[in-house]
Parts: structure tokens; sequence; C-alpha cells
């Protein structure tokens, strides 16, 4: 009998898959990492099980004791699959800009939610950031995992995201493209990629009312970048310890509208239902596509699935509210 003892074996060995009709400008040949087979349907599994397995390790929560994290949903998902399995409680903040969807669904897996407001500055104390730790600090055997400093995220790519994405295309990747949030899945993947290959191209996709492209090329953290943006789970107000400057290449902003529209062309033109993050990546690379030539072999990773979305891009009124249609 083939199976798994439980589900966080699942997690991993994620397809690659080729994209065909919406990049038919780029020349290069273009794989989507899709995450969405991960069993919380999104690449912060990967990383989720191992900050939740080191914090066991490093004696930071005992047995029955309480995950503490603030996410924008994918992260808080992963670890509430973890702690159903290992017995742990689970509390997780959120900001208000979140799908309904993706509460719901954290709550559906026992988690307790806390939404807190965007339009705050991070050490507000109303700020998803500052709830979390404030929580940590009053609940007894609980334990803030905080994925934006905790290295054990960048740890996890580097372990598994990245070794996969070398096997799947033999050593012949050129360029690696992700949206970047925490920064762990860029910095863990560059960091072993550049290993086997230093000429490989590392695009980290950024979006307008974020401090990353700045800060990557000046190293100026500018405030006046930093406004309320729409598009979920890339781009930060904070420079998190997970992002490695020194791994990554370039920076690409991307419209929140043109991300929109290439999540709804995603699902339209490849039968590829993803989040919202994979929109901007593949509007970094039309953007980007004169840099590329026939021989390249460029993986963009696809975070989290359409089904967090169906409130907000897949919805024809809210697309006409934010006038992205």
């Amino acid at each position: 009998m083939q199976y798994f003892e439980n589900i966080l074996q699942t997690i991993g060995n994620t397809p690659l898959v080729r994209l065909n009709e919406i990049t038919k400008e780029v020349s290069a040949t273009v794989l989507a990492k899709i995450e969405t087979t991960n069993p919380g349907n999104s690449v912060k599994d990967r990383m989720a099980l191992r900050m939740v397995e080191d914090a066991e390790k490093q004696g930071l929560i005992q047995p029955g004791g309480t995950f503490i994290e603030c996410t924008s949903g994918n992260t808080g998902m992963g670890i509430a699959l973890a702690s159903v399995v290992k017995g742990y409680k689970c509390i997780f903040t959120t900001s208000d800009k979140q799908s309904k969807e993706k509460i719901d669904i954290l709550k559906a897996l026992g988690a307790q939610v806390i939404v807190c407001p965007t339009a705050v500055a991070p050490d507000d104390p109303r700020s998803y950031y500052s709830v979390a730790e404030k929580l940590s600090k009053e609940i007894e055997n609980s334990c803030w995992l905080n994925q934006y400093d905790n290295l054990s995220n960048r740890a996890a790519h580097y372990a598994s995201t990245g070794p996969e994405i070398w096997e799947q295309t033999q050593g012949k990747i050129t360029h690696f493209v992700v949206g970047v949030g925490t920064g762990g899945t860029i910095s863990g993947v560059a960091k072993y990629l550049k290993e086997q290959n230093p000429n490989i191209k590392i695009w980290g996709i950024d979006t307008y009312g974020s401090v990353f492209k700045k800060y990557h090329e000046t190293g100026e953290f500018d405030e006046k970048e930093i406004y309320p943006y729409i598009t979920e789970g890339i781009g930060e107000d904070i420079i998190p310890k997970n992002v490695d400057f020194s791994l990554i290449d370039h920076f690409e902003k991307v419209t929140d509208k043109d991300a929109a529209i290439y999540t709804r062309d995603l699902a339209r033109k490849e039968g590829i239902f993803v989040g919202n993050s994979a929109g901007a990546a593949v509007g970094g690379i039309l953007q980007l596509k004169d840099q590329l030539s026939k021989d390249d072999v460029l993986v963009v990773l696809f975070h989290d699935h359409g089904s967090r979305y169906v409130g907000k891009m897949f919805n024809d009124d809210w697309m006409r509210a934010q006038n992205f249609l």
C-alpha cells in the first residue's frame, strides 16, 4: 500500500509546468513552479513546517502550546496544518486588506484570527506585527514564529525548493522569478541556485507602495515609498531579515491593476488557477522580456491558489470597483 503517515509528508515535490499562451511574446522557455499542490495550497507550507519543527527542537514551545503568527493567510495555513497534526493551538493576526476566504480557511482549521488595520506603521501597537508580539508575551507556553525575521523560513527553501528546481530543469535554469514578501523563498532558492551556477539571474517582483526596489538599488529605506496597495502577499513596509539583497539581481515593480489582470489571464489562458502574486510575477516577466533570449530557461514560482481570491481578483464587481475592468 502506498500512503503517507500524515498530511505534512505531502509537502514539496511540486510540478514544473510550461507557460504557453500568456508568455507567447517572451522568447525564453518559461516554466511555472506550481506550489498549489502543497496540502495548504501554497509555497508557505514548506517554511511553516520548518519553523514549527525548529521551534520544537529549540525548546521554544512545549506540548499543547500556542503558535502565534502575523500572516497574510498562507503562512498561517501552513502553521495551522502542522499544529493540527502535532497538537498545538494557533492564534493569527492578519491585516484588513486580506481576502475573507483566507480568514475563513484559517478558522476552518481551528485557528483564532485577529484582524488588524493595514494603514498603520509597523511599530504602531495596532499593527499585525505588534499585536502578535504582544500576545506572545501575554500567553503562557506560546511561541511567535515571526516569519519575517525567522531564518528557518529561508532555510526551508534552500533545503527543498531550490534543489527541486535545479533537478527539474536538469541545471538548465538561467533565471528565477518570484514575488518577494518575507524574502524567504527568493533568498533560500537563490542561495542554492547560485551555489550551483553563479550566473543564474534572480529577479524579485515588488509592488508600488513597497520599499524593496529602492532599498535594493540605493540602500535607502524611504518611508515616502510606503503607501497602501492591493496586491496581497508581496512587498513590505519593513526590511525582513530573511531578505538577502546580495543574492537578488533585480527588483521589478508591477502595478496592482496588472497583477490582478494577469492573475485572471493565467486562469483563462493557461488553465492555471493561482493567486494574486502569480499575476504580478507574470507582469514582471513581460516587462523584462527584452532581457531574455530563446536559449534562456526562466522558472517563475506561483505562490498560492486562486480559491483565496474568488471574492477579489476573480470577481467582476470587485474588479470594477477598483477600476481594473
